[in-house]
Protein backbone atom coordinates (compact mmCIF):
# COMPACT_ATOMS: atom_id res chain seq x y z
CA UNK A 1 0.00 0.00 0.00
CA UNK A 2 1.32 3.81 -0.72
CA UNK A 3 2.01 5.60 2.79
CA UNK A 4 3.54 9.01 3.67
CA UNK A 5 6.58 9.16 5.58
CA UNK A 6 7.38 12.38 7.54
CA UNK A 7 10.75 13.19 8.19
CA UNK A 8 13.05 16.47 7.22
CA UNK A 9 15.57 14.50 5.36
CA UNK A 10 15.55 11.29 3.65
CA UNK A 11 16.57 8.07 4.83
CA UNK A 12 20.58 7.49 5.26
CA UNK A 13 22.71 9.47 3.32
CA UNK A 14 21.47 10.81 -0.03
CA UNK A 15 24.41 10.99 -2.69
CA UNK A 16 24.42 13.69 -5.35
CA UNK A 17 22.97 11.43 -7.67
CA UNK A 18 19.95 10.41 -5.43
CA UNK A 19 18.42 13.90 -6.05
CA UNK A 20 16.76 15.24 -8.95
CA UNK A 21 15.32 18.66 -9.29
CA UNK A 22 11.44 17.55 -10.45
CA UNK A 23 10.94 14.04 -10.25
CA UNK A 24 7.56 12.70 -12.30
CA UNK A 25 5.57 9.43 -10.75
CA UNK A 26 3.95 7.84 -14.04
CA UNK A 27 5.42 7.56 -17.47
CA UNK A 28 2.31 7.92 -19.65
CA UNK A 29 1.49 10.38 -21.72
CA UNK A 30 0.92 12.96 -19.55
CA UNK A 31 4.38 12.02 -17.35
CA UNK A 32 6.28 11.72 -20.78
CA UNK A 33 4.95 15.17 -21.85
CA UNK A 34 6.27 16.73 -18.61
CA UNK A 35 9.46 15.14 -18.86
CA UNK A 36 9.88 16.59 -22.36
CA UNK A 37 8.56 20.34 -21.59
CA UNK A 38 11.16 20.32 -18.53
CA UNK A 39 13.98 19.12 -20.89
CA UNK A 40 12.99 21.90 -23.14
CA UNK A 41 13.10 24.54 -20.30
CA UNK A 42 16.58 23.07 -18.63
CA UNK A 43 15.46 21.46 -15.83
CA UNK A 44 16.80 18.27 -15.16
CA UNK A 45 13.61 15.77 -14.17
CA UNK A 46 13.36 12.06 -13.83
CA UNK A 47 10.90 9.60 -14.78
CA UNK A 48 9.49 6.72 -12.33
CA UNK A 49 7.04 4.27 -14.10
CA UNK A 50 6.08 1.33 -12.71
CA UNK A 51 5.98 -1.20 -15.98
CA UNK A 52 9.04 -2.76 -17.72
CA UNK A 53 7.87 -0.18 -21.08
CA UNK A 54 6.19 3.12 -20.26
CA UNK A 55 2.57 1.97 -22.02
CA UNK A 56 0.19 2.90 -19.45
CA UNK A 57 -3.53 4.22 -20.07
CA UNK A 58 -2.55 6.29 -22.77
CA UNK A 59 -1.61 3.15 -25.26
CA UNK A 60 -4.85 1.44 -24.56
CA UNK A 61 -7.01 4.31 -25.69
CA UNK A 62 -7.08 5.33 -29.67
CA UNK A 63 -4.51 8.09 -29.17
CA UNK A 64 -6.68 10.74 -30.51
CA UNK A 65 -5.99 14.15 -28.79
CA UNK A 66 -8.44 17.13 -29.18
CA UNK A 67 -7.38 20.32 -29.85
CA UNK A 68 -7.31 23.79 -31.08
CA UNK A 69 -5.01 26.21 -33.27
CA UNK A 70 -2.53 24.04 -34.25
CA UNK A 71 -0.51 23.97 -36.81
CA UNK A 72 -1.91 20.83 -37.95
CA UNK A 73 -5.14 22.20 -37.65
CA UNK A 74 -4.55 25.63 -39.64
CA UNK A 75 -2.92 23.46 -42.43
CA UNK A 76 -5.79 21.51 -42.92
CA UNK A 77 -8.01 24.98 -43.04
CA UNK A 78 -9.93 24.69 -40.43
CA UNK A 79 -11.24 27.30 -38.12
CA UNK A 80 -11.02 26.82 -34.38
CA UNK A 81 -9.94 28.55 -31.28
CA UNK A 82 -9.66 27.41 -27.39
CA UNK A 83 -12.70 29.38 -26.68
CA UNK A 84 -14.50 27.31 -29.06
CA UNK A 85 -12.83 24.25 -27.83
CA UNK A 86 -13.72 25.13 -23.90
CA UNK A 87 -17.53 26.08 -24.74
CA UNK A 88 -17.88 22.07 -26.25
CA UNK A 89 -16.34 20.84 -23.03
CA UNK A 90 -18.61 22.85 -20.62
CA UNK A 91 -21.45 21.99 -22.68
CA UNK A 92 -20.93 18.37 -22.69
CA UNK A 93 -20.42 18.39 -19.17
CA UNK A 94 -23.79 20.29 -19.02
CA UNK A 95 -21.56 23.54 -16.66
CA UNK A 96 -20.24 20.88 -14.33
CA UNK A 97 -16.55 20.41 -15.26
CA UNK A 98 -13.77 22.71 -13.03
CA UNK A 99 -14.12 26.17 -14.99
CA UNK A 100 -10.74 26.99 -14.01
CA UNK A 101 -9.24 24.02 -15.80
CA UNK A 102 -11.76 23.95 -19.07
CA UNK A 103 -9.63 27.18 -19.86
CA UNK A 104 -6.52 26.14 -19.00
CA UNK A 105 -6.46 23.07 -20.97
CA UNK A 106 -8.37 24.21 -23.82
CA UNK A 107 -5.43 27.42 -23.87
CA UNK A 108 -2.27 24.93 -22.95
CA UNK A 109 -3.29 21.90 -25.46
CA UNK A 110 -2.32 23.56 -28.72
CA UNK A 111 0.76 24.61 -27.82
CA UNK A 112 1.48 21.58 -26.46
CA UNK A 113 0.93 19.39 -29.33
CA UNK A 114 2.63 22.06 -31.33
CA UNK A 115 5.92 21.98 -28.55
CA UNK A 116 5.95 18.29 -29.55
CA UNK A 117 6.12 18.70 -32.93
CA UNK A 118 8.40 21.16 -33.35
CA UNK A 119 11.16 20.25 -31.10
CA UNK A 120 10.25 16.66 -30.44
CA UNK A 121 9.60 15.40 -33.98
CA UNK A 122 5.96 14.17 -33.20
CA UNK A 123 3.69 14.05 -36.47
CA UNK A 124 0.06 15.08 -36.23
CA UNK A 125 -3.02 14.55 -38.57
CA UNK A 126 -6.00 16.06 -38.18
CA UNK A 127 -8.89 13.08 -38.31
CA UNK A 128 -11.12 14.13 -41.24
CA UNK A 129 -14.12 13.01 -42.69
CA UNK A 130 -16.12 13.03 -38.94
CA UNK A 131 -16.85 15.01 -36.04
CA UNK A 132 -16.77 12.98 -32.47
CA UNK A 133 -19.72 13.30 -30.34
CA UNK A 134 -19.68 16.61 -28.43
CA UNK A 135 -17.16 18.47 -30.69
CA UNK A 136 -18.31 21.81 -33.16
CA UNK A 137 -15.24 21.20 -35.36
CA UNK A 138 -12.16 18.55 -36.41
CA UNK A 139 -9.87 19.11 -33.97
CA UNK A 140 -9.22 15.47 -33.16
CA UNK A 141 -5.31 14.65 -33.92
CA UNK A 142 -3.23 11.56 -34.13
CA UNK A 143 -0.08 10.41 -34.60
CA UNK A 144 0.40 8.51 -38.03
CA UNK A 145 -0.27 5.21 -36.46
CA UNK A 146 -4.13 6.00 -34.95
CA UNK A 147 -3.06 4.78 -32.24
CA UNK A 148 -2.42 4.73 -28.73
CA UNK A 149 0.40 2.66 -28.68
CA UNK A 150 1.88 4.43 -31.37
CA UNK A 151 1.31 7.69 -29.79
CA UNK A 152 3.33 5.85 -26.47
CA UNK A 153 5.91 4.84 -29.00
CA UNK A 154 7.11 8.32 -30.03
CA UNK A 155 7.05 9.86 -26.79
CA UNK A 156 9.24 7.15 -25.28
CA UNK A 157 11.22 7.81 -28.37
CA UNK A 158 11.66 11.44 -27.89
CA UNK A 159 12.77 10.96 -24.46
CA UNK A 160 15.17 8.63 -24.89
CA UNK A 161 16.50 11.28 -27.37
CA UNK A 162 16.57 13.57 -24.80
CA UNK A 163 18.60 11.23 -22.69
CA UNK A 164 15.92 11.75 -19.89
CA UNK A 165 16.40 9.24 -16.81
CA UNK A 166 13.57 6.97 -17.57
CA UNK A 167 13.39 4.66 -14.62
CA UNK A 168 10.82 1.60 -15.89
CA UNK A 169 10.23 -1.73 -13.16
CA UNK A 170 9.69 1.45 -10.42
CA UNK A 171 6.96 1.55 -8.19
CA UNK A 172 6.73 4.18 -5.66
CA UNK A 173 5.32 3.32 -2.52
CA UNK A 174 5.88 6.41 -0.63
CA UNK A 175 5.73 9.98 -0.94
CA UNK A 176 8.55 11.95 1.90
CA UNK A 177 7.29 15.31 3.30
CA UNK A 178 8.49 17.70 5.72
CA UNK A 179 6.56 19.21 8.41
CA UNK A 180 5.89 22.06 6.23
CA UNK A 181 4.05 20.01 4.04
CA UNK A 182 6.49 19.78 0.87
CA UNK A 183 7.99 16.64 -0.63
CA UNK A 184 11.45 15.88 -0.28
CA UNK A 185 11.44 12.75 -2.26
CA UNK A 186 9.79 9.05 -2.89
CA UNK A 187 10.69 5.76 -2.26
CA UNK A 188 10.62 3.29 -4.84
CA UNK A 189 9.90 -0.49 -5.03
CA UNK A 190 12.50 -2.33 -7.81
CA UNK A 191 11.33 -6.56 -8.97
CA UNK A 192 13.24 -8.12 -6.37
CA UNK A 193 11.88 -6.28 -3.15
CA UNK A 194 14.53 -3.56 -2.86
CA UNK A 195 13.46 -0.30 -2.12
CA UNK A 196 15.64 2.78 -3.32
CA UNK A 197 14.62 6.43 -2.37
CA UNK A 198 14.89 9.60 -4.55
CA UNK A 199 15.13 13.23 -3.09
CA UNK A 200 13.44 15.91 -5.06
CA UNK A 201 12.52 19.59 -5.33
CA UNK A 202 9.18 18.83 -6.66
CA UNK A 203 7.20 16.24 -7.52
CA UNK A 204 4.52 15.27 -10.30
CA UNK A 205 1.76 12.54 -10.00
CA UNK A 206 1.30 11.64 -13.62
CA UNK A 207 0.43 8.18 -12.33
CA UNK A 208 -2.86 6.81 -11.74
CA UNK A 209 -6.69 6.81 -11.43
CA UNK A 210 -8.68 4.13 -9.66
CA UNK A 211 -10.40 2.49 -12.06
CA UNK A 212 -8.51 -0.78 -11.51
CA UNK A 213 -9.72 -0.52 -7.93
CA UNK A 214 -12.45 -3.06 -7.75
CA UNK A 215 -13.69 -1.49 -3.99
CA UNK A 216 -13.61 2.10 -5.00
CA UNK A 217 -14.87 1.86 -8.00
CA UNK A 218 -17.85 -0.13 -6.32
CA UNK A 219 -17.64 2.52 -3.84
CA UNK A 220 -17.92 5.35 -5.89
CA UNK A 221 -19.14 4.23 -9.30
CA UNK A 222 -21.80 1.86 -8.17
CA UNK A 223 -23.53 1.82 -11.97
CA UNK A 224 -19.66 0.24 -13.24
CA UNK A 225 -19.21 -2.47 -10.37
CA UNK A 226 -19.82 -4.93 -12.58
CA UNK A 227 -17.96 -3.53 -15.91
CA UNK A 228 -15.18 -5.29 -17.75
CA UNK A 229 -12.02 -2.55 -16.63
CA UNK A 230 -10.45 -1.66 -19.75
CA UNK A 231 -7.89 0.19 -18.79
CA UNK A 232 -4.47 0.02 -17.14
CA UNK A 233 -4.03 -2.72 -13.87
CA UNK A 234 -1.76 0.43 -12.28
CA UNK A 235 -4.96 2.71 -11.87
CA UNK A 236 -5.12 1.68 -7.91
CA UNK A 237 -6.01 5.01 -6.84
CA UNK A 238 -2.64 5.16 -5.26
CA UNK A 239 -2.70 8.83 -5.69
CA UNK A 240 -6.04 9.33 -4.39
CA UNK A 241 -4.46 7.74 -1.17
CA UNK A 242 -1.60 9.86 -0.83
CA UNK A 243 -3.36 12.67 -1.53
CA UNK A 244 -6.35 11.60 1.52
CA UNK A 245 -3.11 10.90 4.14
CA UNK A 246 -1.69 14.33 3.11
CA UNK A 247 -5.43 16.07 3.45
CA UNK A 248 -5.33 17.12 0.04
CA UNK A 249 -9.06 17.91 -1.46
CA UNK A 250 -10.78 15.56 -4.00
CA UNK A 251 -12.51 16.08 -6.78
CA UNK A 252 -15.26 14.82 -9.30
CA UNK A 253 -14.86 11.36 -8.12
CA UNK A 254 -18.26 10.47 -9.76
CA UNK A 255 -16.74 11.17 -13.12
CA UNK A 256 -15.32 8.46 -15.88
CA UNK A 257 -14.78 7.62 -19.22
CA UNK A 258 -16.67 4.57 -20.34
CA UNK A 259 -17.34 2.71 -23.75
CA UNK A 260 -19.83 0.97 -25.02
CA UNK A 261 -18.12 -0.14 -27.77
CA UNK A 262 -15.35 -2.62 -26.74
CA UNK A 263 -15.73 -6.05 -28.97
CA UNK A 264 -16.24 -9.04 -27.07
CA UNK A 265 -14.65 -11.72 -26.47
CA UNK A 266 -11.71 -10.21 -27.93
CA UNK A 267 -11.06 -7.01 -26.13
CA UNK A 268 -10.60 -4.66 -28.53
CA UNK A 269 -11.89 -1.09 -28.96
CA UNK A 270 -14.23 -0.44 -31.95
CA UNK A 271 -14.10 3.46 -32.96
CA UNK A 272 -16.88 5.40 -32.43
CA UNK A 273 -16.66 6.65 -35.41
CA UNK A 274 -18.82 3.89 -36.76
CA UNK A 275 -21.56 5.29 -35.08
CA UNK A 276 -21.06 8.95 -35.84
CA UNK A 277 -21.14 8.25 -39.86
CA UNK A 278 -24.55 6.20 -39.70
CA UNK A 279 -23.72 2.97 -37.75
CA UNK A 280 -26.33 1.78 -34.85
CA UNK A 281 -26.49 -0.15 -32.00
CA UNK A 282 -28.92 -2.41 -31.49
CA UNK A 283 -29.78 -5.55 -28.50
CA UNK A 284 -30.06 -8.78 -28.45
CA UNK A 285 -33.63 -8.31 -29.21
CA UNK A 286 -32.97 -6.63 -32.75
CA UNK A 287 -34.03 -3.14 -31.03
CA UNK A 288 -32.18 -0.16 -30.98
CA UNK A 289 -31.88 1.54 -27.49
CA UNK A 290 -30.26 4.80 -27.37
CA UNK A 291 -29.12 7.53 -29.70
CA UNK A 292 -25.36 6.99 -30.37
CA UNK A 293 -24.17 10.56 -30.90
CA UNK A 294 -24.92 11.34 -27.71
CA UNK A 295 -21.37 9.92 -27.21
CA UNK A 296 -19.52 6.54 -26.40
CA UNK A 297 -18.91 7.21 -22.71
CA UNK A 298 -22.28 7.15 -21.33
CA UNK A 299 -23.14 5.00 -24.06
CA UNK A 300 -21.44 2.19 -21.86
CA UNK A 301 -24.05 2.88 -19.34
CA UNK A 302 -27.05 2.43 -21.99
CA UNK A 303 -25.31 -1.43 -23.29
CA UNK A 304 -24.57 -2.36 -19.78
CA UNK A 305 -28.59 -2.05 -18.74
CA UNK A 306 -29.50 -4.04 -22.33
CA UNK A 307 -30.33 -8.32 -22.09
CA UNK A 308 -27.18 -9.90 -21.05
CA UNK A 309 -25.00 -6.31 -20.83
CA UNK A 310 -24.22 -6.70 -24.52
CA UNK A 311 -25.29 -5.13 -27.98
CA UNK A 312 -24.29 -5.38 -31.50
CA UNK A 313 -22.64 -2.40 -33.46
CA UNK A 314 -24.24 -2.78 -36.67
CA UNK A 315 -23.22 -1.06 -40.14
CA UNK A 316 -22.62 -1.65 -43.62
CA UNK A 317 -20.24 -1.61 -46.25
CA UNK A 318 -19.62 2.04 -46.89
CA UNK A 319 -18.88 2.27 -42.85
CA UNK A 320 -16.57 -0.70 -43.07
CA UNK A 321 -14.29 1.38 -45.63
CA UNK A 322 -14.10 4.12 -43.25
CA UNK A 323 -13.43 1.58 -40.31
CA UNK A 324 -10.39 -0.12 -42.26
CA UNK A 325 -8.89 3.01 -42.16
CA UNK A 326 -7.92 2.53 -38.48
CA UNK A 327 -5.63 -0.08 -37.26
CA UNK A 328 -7.31 -1.00 -34.10
CA UNK A 329 -10.10 -1.87 -36.36
CA UNK A 330 -8.31 -4.14 -38.40
CA UNK A 331 -6.60 -5.90 -35.71
CA UNK A 332 -9.99 -6.51 -34.16
CA UNK A 333 -11.28 -7.66 -37.65
CA UNK A 334 -8.49 -9.70 -38.11
CA UNK A 335 -9.69 -11.50 -34.72
CA UNK A 336 -12.99 -12.06 -35.87
CA UNK A 337 -14.78 -9.66 -33.94
CA UNK A 338 -16.41 -8.40 -37.54
CA UNK A 339 -19.62 -10.53 -38.78
CA UNK A 340 -20.46 -10.18 -42.32
CA UNK A 341 -23.78 -10.94 -43.40
CA UNK A 342 -25.37 -10.89 -46.87
CA UNK A 343 -28.86 -10.06 -45.75
CA UNK A 344 -31.24 -8.94 -43.06
CA UNK A 345 -32.00 -12.63 -42.34
CA UNK A 346 -28.66 -13.73 -41.67
CA UNK A 347 -27.81 -10.52 -39.53
CA UNK A 348 -31.08 -11.49 -37.76
CA UNK A 349 -28.92 -15.44 -37.27
CA UNK A 350 -25.90 -13.56 -35.92
CA UNK A 351 -27.73 -11.35 -33.30
CA UNK A 352 -30.10 -13.93 -32.58
CA UNK A 353 -33.37 -12.06 -32.35
CA UNK A 354 -36.43 -12.09 -34.59
CA UNK A 355 -36.03 -11.04 -38.07
CA UNK A 356 -39.46 -8.64 -38.15
CA UNK A 357 -38.10 -6.50 -35.02
CA UNK A 358 -34.57 -6.19 -36.99
CA UNK A 359 -36.19 -5.23 -40.33
CA UNK A 360 -38.20 -2.27 -38.09
CA UNK A 361 -35.25 -1.31 -36.55
CA UNK A 362 -33.24 -0.60 -39.71
CA UNK A 363 -35.98 0.67 -42.04
CA UNK A 364 -35.87 3.52 -38.87
CA UNK A 365 -32.10 4.67 -39.13
CA UNK A 366 -32.21 8.17 -40.51
CA UNK A 367 -31.28 10.85 -37.78
CA UNK A 368 -30.25 13.91 -37.19
CA UNK A 369 -26.99 15.26 -35.25
CA UNK A 370 -26.41 18.84 -34.25
CA UNK A 371 -29.27 21.51 -33.50
CA UNK A 372 -31.00 22.89 -36.39
CA UNK A 373 -30.15 26.44 -34.13
CA UNK A 374 -26.91 25.88 -33.09
CA UNK A 375 -23.87 26.97 -34.51
CA UNK A 376 -22.13 23.85 -35.96
CA UNK A 377 -19.41 24.11 -38.70
CA UNK A 378 -20.66 20.42 -39.97
CA UNK A 379 -24.63 20.52 -39.16
CA UNK A 380 -25.34 16.74 -40.61
CA UNK A 381 -28.87 15.10 -41.63
CA UNK A 382 -28.04 11.48 -41.62
CA UNK A 383 -30.18 10.40 -44.51
CA UNK A 384 -29.20 6.99 -46.44
CA UNK A 385 -30.57 3.82 -44.32
CA UNK A 386 -27.79 0.99 -43.99
CA UNK A 387 -28.47 -1.55 -47.00
CA UNK A 388 -26.76 -5.06 -47.43
CA UNK A 389 -24.20 -6.22 -46.94
CA UNK A 390 -24.09 -5.67 -43.16
CA UNK A 391 -21.54 -6.14 -40.35
CA UNK A 392 -21.96 -6.71 -37.02
CA UNK A 393 -19.88 -6.55 -34.06
CA UNK A 394 -20.67 -7.85 -30.62
CA UNK A 395 -19.95 -5.66 -27.99
CA UNK A 396 -20.14 -4.60 -24.28
CA UNK A 397 -19.81 -1.36 -22.24
CA UNK A 398 -16.61 -1.13 -20.20
CA UNK A 399 -14.81 1.28 -17.79
CA UNK A 400 -11.85 2.86 -19.37
CA UNK A 401 -10.40 5.16 -16.76
CA UNK A 402 -11.64 7.85 -14.11
CA UNK A 403 -12.10 11.17 -14.40
CA UNK A 404 -12.12 12.52 -10.68
CA UNK A 405 -9.00 13.05 -8.35
CA UNK A 406 -6.86 14.95 -6.48
CA UNK A 407 -8.18 18.34 -6.74
CA UNK A 408 -6.19 20.82 -8.17
CA UNK A 409 -5.38 24.73 -9.26
CA UNK A 410 -5.30 26.05 -13.27
CA UNK A 411 -1.24 25.74 -12.96
CA UNK A 412 -2.02 22.01 -11.36
CA UNK A 413 -0.56 22.28 -7.82
CA UNK A 414 -2.63 19.85 -5.53
CA UNK A 415 -5.13 21.69 -3.26
CA UNK A 416 -5.25 21.27 0.29
CA UNK A 417 -8.24 20.62 2.40
CA UNK A 418 -9.06 24.45 2.57
CA UNK A 419 -8.14 25.35 -0.94
CA UNK A 420 -4.61 26.32 -0.54
CA UNK A 421 -1.80 24.74 -2.38
CA UNK A 422 0.88 22.76 -1.04
CA UNK A 423 4.14 24.11 -1.83
CA UNK A 424 5.89 21.44 -4.52
CA UNK A 425 3.26 18.83 -5.28
CA UNK A 426 1.65 19.10 -9.11
CA UNK A 427 -0.63 16.38 -10.73
CA UNK A 428 -2.34 15.89 -13.74
CA UNK A 429 -3.63 13.53 -15.77
CA UNK A 430 -5.77 10.28 -14.22
CA UNK A 431 -4.19 11.21 -10.96
CA UNK A 432 -5.67 14.51 -10.89
CA UNK A 433 -9.70 15.56 -11.41
CA UNK A 434 -10.57 16.44 -15.38
CA UNK A 435 -12.79 18.38 -17.06
CA UNK A 436 -16.13 15.78 -17.38
CA UNK A 437 -17.64 17.29 -14.37
CA UNK A 438 -18.77 14.38 -12.09
CA UNK A 439 -20.75 12.25 -14.58
CA UNK A 440 -20.03 9.69 -17.25
CA UNK A 441 -21.93 12.08 -19.46
CA UNK A 442 -19.81 14.72 -18.78
CA UNK A 443 -17.18 13.25 -20.52
CA UNK A 444 -16.19 14.97 -23.87
CA UNK A 445 -14.27 12.55 -26.61
CA UNK A 446 -10.14 13.09 -25.75
CA UNK A 447 -10.75 14.59 -22.59
CA UNK A 448 -8.50 11.91 -20.99
CA UNK A 449 -5.61 12.67 -23.33
CA UNK A 450 -6.53 16.22 -23.06
CA UNK A 451 -6.20 16.28 -19.22
CA UNK A 452 -3.15 14.11 -19.70
CA UNK A 453 -1.52 16.01 -21.98
CA UNK A 454 -2.22 19.90 -21.58
CA UNK A 455 -2.04 18.96 -17.98
CA UNK A 456 1.95 17.32 -18.23
CA UNK A 457 2.30 20.69 -20.32
CA UNK A 458 1.09 23.11 -17.65
CA UNK A 459 2.75 21.02 -14.36
CA UNK A 460 6.10 21.27 -16.01
CA UNK A 461 6.02 24.69 -16.43
CA UNK A 462 4.98 25.41 -12.87
CA UNK A 463 7.56 22.83 -11.50
CA UNK A 464 10.26 24.29 -13.60
CA UNK A 465 9.05 27.62 -12.29
CA UNK A 466 9.21 26.44 -9.00
CA UNK A 467 12.50 24.65 -8.49
CA UNK A 468 14.28 27.67 -10.41
CA UNK A 469 12.52 30.30 -8.57
CA UNK A 470 11.98 28.57 -5.05
CA UNK A 471 9.49 30.75 -2.91
CA UNK A 472 11.64 29.91 0.38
Amino acid sequence: MPRICHAEHMPGTVAQDAHVPVLIVGGGACGLTAALMLHDAGVDCAVLERDATPLGSSALSSGFIPAPGTQAQHAAGIDDSPERFAADISAKAKGRAAPHLVQAYAQAIGPALDALQERHGLQWQVLDGFLYPGHSVRRMHATPEKTGVGLMGRLANAVTAADIPLITEATVRELWVNARQRVIGVGYERPDGTLEHLACDALILACNGFGGNPAMVRELLPEMRDALFAGHTGNDGSAIAWGQALGARLADLGGYQGHGSWAIPQGALISWALMMEGGIQVNALGERFHDETQGYSEASVHVLAQPGGVAWNVFDAPILALARTFPDFVDAEAAGAVKHCDSVQALAAVIGCEESKLIATLANTTRTWGQKDSKLAENRVFQRPLQAPYCAVKVTGALFHTQGGLDIDAQCRVLDAGGQPFPNLLAAGGAARGVSGDAVWGYLSGNGLLSAVAGGFIAAHKAAELVTHPED
